[in-house]
């Protein structure tokens, strides 16, 4: 198992980013401009769901954090190579 979905995640989020779409949830975010606040709200909820310890509802929590923090990357314009990039070299 790869990472490929999260490529192809981002390249549906920067579509809706450069050709909104009636009715897109990622289109109507970034409108909204309330892509941190959204951040902000699901580390929460992946924070209290970690201290339950359900293991669907963690990687249900994080999914949902991951993609929220996609969305904040592409509507700064900032690639998802350049983040794989930044833990590559952390990796040393």
């Amino acid at each position: 198992m790869g990472t490929e979905i999260l490529d192809e995640v981002f390249a549906v989020i920067e579509d809706r980013r450069d050709r909104p779409k009636e009715g897109s949830y990622v289109s109507g975010l970034l409108a909204s401009g309330k892509v941190p606040e959204k951040i902000e709200e699901e580390a929460g909820e992946l924070i209290e769901a970690g201290k339950g310890g359900n293991r669907q509802a963690i990687a249900h929590e994080a999914a949902d954090l991951i993609f929220h923090a996609m969305v904040l990357l592409a509507a700064k314009g900032v690639k998802l190579e350049e983040v794989m990039e930044e833990l590559r070299r952390r990796r040393g």
